[in-house]
């Protein structure tokens, strides 16, 4: 696992660019490099909580703002009703790559199951 500063990190400060969607006090959206769906945003708490085993009684509340966020973003572009995919990968089986939890946000088609 990686525990130095991550890609992420650099975008939540700004020093690399992306193409932010979503922004509060707690979280950040911006759409993937490499999208997997025609609307493909990775949701990311503003603190490094490196994977989902990390998570713990004084981070879970970025866990929940993120969330949140989600909902209000897919009601904002119209994709709420819709439906859309959540997935969240953690370590190397879980083919996580980056150590900086995040969220990706899959819409604007119908999802299969495997995925595909």
């Amino acid at each position: 696992m990686v525990t130095e500063g991550t890609l992420f990190d650099q975008i939540i400060d700004k020093t690399i660019p992306a193409d932010i969607v979503y922004e509060d006090d707690f979280v950040l959206g911006f759409k993937d490099i490499n999208p997997q769906a025609p609307i493909h945003v990775l949701f990311i708490p503003k603190i490094r909580i490196a994977t989902h085993n990390d998570i713990n009684d004084s981070n879970i509340d970025y866990v929940t703002k993120i969330h949140h966020a989600i909902n209000l973003y897919a009601k904002e572009i119209g994709e709420a009703e819709n439906g859309y995919r959540l997935v969240m990968n953690c370590n190397g089986n879980g083919q996580q790559t980056v150590y900086h939890i995040h969220m990706h946000f899959l819409a604007g088609r119908m999802m299969n199951w495997p995925p595909g």
